[in-house]
């Protein structure tokens, strides 16, 4: 069926003999060699080098990189939030309904967790993947509820056991006792917030949580929700947190856990204060600075819009270039010397410092001896080809993995808990200086001087 619509929209002088061929296709004759999933690549250095039949591997072209541009932009994205949140804060994806489309939110969800989120708002990820699932109750849920009859059902046995006991009468006698504690008056607290949070505390009793800015924090949802915690306590049961999604919400995460505290202290209820505190809304890297500049108290971060969506570089430029016909060397020449191509089959190895730290890559030519740690290396830095630069490595280490061979997958693929783990630690090995998001120094790509001269001689030649 494909070959037929082929022939249907190819131009008709197509020789026959070409869909021919294409109906016997495989890929038996091609090797993929890669860095692995969750490496940390640097530019020009190829991560991904495909050998084989010259009509094949061009066929794959875009298929592998649709495979790996939206993906690596959004682990790269999710790994700048992570280092901006640090390694304390949950991080949560829940960018389903702004992604670009089904699909685009899945890779989202997915690639997010690999680059450092803790869990997903997206249950179909969640299936398909293992991601953890995480949420929070709605705006409009809490919006439902008008007046406090209206929560249904009502009564919760305690949880040690015995006879069920009316929540939502137990909540508006401790409102009473919160207002008191916070010098806010009682009527001010909206009766369908508390009738929400009543609702969903008997459903839940042991994973209540609520959503404190559908009306007014200070007046309404912070003592409401505070009334429902101190009464589920009282038969028994443990919050397990609230949210935030309007506002200042680095300041109003202190002026709620102060809050907390103080509930915890006056009613003799210990982990009251230590009630999680997470916030929302169009949550950006400017956020996070902020967040660590003015100090908070915020313990989750849901980040949807600016972290699918990747508006600081809406996409990964990934090319696909070729490097050698029949054994033959190509170079694409350009007046854009970072769109010339490194001609050749190279190996890629990543050179590390004493301390641990990776400080230059370098590539060459696929037949060359390998490097070797302590051995002074005369290298040619890219940007920097007129001049020689000596380097001496402590550690040496062989980037490419060989992982399809003879039609088939030839190296174990990671489960993505390890490609995750792998991402992480990737990105710990590198220097601070390297690391940082603002004015990072730029990290070194070179080539040997064999690989060097190859390319002038190209050049020259062309």
């Amino acid at each position: 069926a494909d070959v037929a619509y082929l022939r249907s929209v190819l131009p008709s002088s197509t020789d026959d003999a070409f869909f021919d061929y294409l109906a016997t296709l495989d890929a038996s004759e091609v090797t993929v060699t890669a860095i692995p999933e969750g490496s940390v690549v640097f530019p020009r250095v190829p991560f991904l080098q495909v050998k084989g039949p010259l009509l094949v591997v061009q066929l794959l072209e875009t298929t592998l990189l649709c495979l790996v541009n939206y993906a690596s932009l959004v682990a790269t994205n999710a790994a700048r939030f992570r280092l901006l949140a640090g390694p304390d804060v949950k991080l949560m994806e829940m960018g389903l309904r702004r992604a670009q489309g089904p699909d685009g939110a899945l890779s989202a969800s997915k690639y997010s967790y690999i680059g450092g989120f803790d869990c997903t708002s997206n249950i179909l990820a969640g299936k398909l993947y293992g991601i953890p699932v995480r949420g929070t109750i709605a705006h409009s849920f809490v919006m439902s509820f008008r007046r406090l009859e209206e929560a249904r059902p009502r009564e919760l046995p305690p949880r040690a056991g015995g006879d069920p006991v009316d929540l939502a009468g137990l909540a508006l006698s401790w409102l009473q006792r919160v207002c008191d504690l916070l010098q806010t008056p009682p009527g001010k607290a909206n009766e369908g917030e508390l009738a929400a949070f009543v609702s969903y505390a008997v459903t839940f009793p042991c994973d209540f949580q609520g959503l404190l800015d559908t009306y007014c924090v200070r007046r309404s949802g912070l003592p409401n929700f505070c009334a429902v915690a101190l009464a589920l306590h009282q038969l028994g049961y443990q919050a397990i947190g609230v949210r935030l999604d309007s506002g200042d919400l680095a300041q109003q995460s202190k002026e709620i856990r102060g809050v907390f505290r103080a509930c915890g202290a006056h009613f003799q209820v210990p982990w009251f204060g230590t009630i999680p505190i997470a916030v929302s809304n169009d949550i950006s890297e400017r956020s996070l600075e902020e967040f660590r500049r003015v100090g908070s108290e915020i313990d989750m971060i849901g980040i949807g819009t600016n972290l699918v969506t990747c508006p600081l570089q809406p996409s990964l430029g990934c090319v696909y270039k070729l490097v050698e016909v029949n054994g033959s060397p190509c170079l694409k020449l350009t007046e854009d010397e970072e769109k010339m191509t490194i001609p050749g089959m190279k190996t890629i190895y990543r050179l590390y410092d004493a301390a641990g730290h990776p400080f230059m890559d370098l590539m060459a030519l696929e037949e060359e001896p390998s490097p070797s740690a302590g051995q002074e290396l005369g290298i040619r830095v890219l940007g920097q080809l007129g001049e020689t630069t000596k380097v001496i490595p402590t550690t040496v280490e062989l980037l490419h993995r060989t992982y399809f061979r003879d039609g088939q997958v030839c190296e174990p693929l990671p489960s993505l808990p390890e490609v995750r783990t792998h991402a992480q630690v990737s990105l710990s090995l590198l220097s601070p200086a390297h690391r940082r998001l603002h004015e990072p120094q730029p990290y070194p790509v070179a080539v040997t001087e064999r690989l060097h001269r190859l390319f002038l001689e190209l050049r020259q030649g062309s």
